[in-house]
């Protein structure tokens, strides 16, 4: 089974929401993203403000700036589950291939 590596800087690290998109808690280690600023988006979906008790997520906006850094957790997921992120993530989000501080390429949610 091929992995596939998720950038995540928000709600996606929580283990009550991994528990309730994937059925496990994730393993993950720390990495950095240049090149983005972090905003707030207002979450209009009930089922994901109760998967992460939060009604205001995080989203990445680019700036253009690779002095600009988020940290965040790289984890690794099947296919199934990156659908499965896809499908946690609100239509706010869009998901594209990033390359890391640490070289690693990777998913990660950022605005459309």
């Amino acid at each position: 089974m091929s992995l596939e590596k998720l950038f995540s800087y928000g709600t996606l690290q929580y283990e009550a929401v991994q528990l309730s998109t994937f059925g496990r808690k994730l393993n993950g280690s720390p990495d950095v993203l240049c090149g983005y600023i972090l905003s707030q988006l207002k979450i209009n979906n009930p089922d994901v403000v109760a998967a992460s008790g939060e009604a205001v997520h995080p989203i990445l906006l680019p700036s253009g700036n690779k002095l600009d850094q988020i940290q965040g957790v790289v984890f690794d997921l099947s296919s199934k589950e990156l659908e499965l992120a896809d499908q946690y993530e609100v239509a706010d989000y869009k998901r594209i291939s990033v390359t890391l501080f640490s070289g690693i390429t990777a998913w990660v949610y950022v605005s459309i």
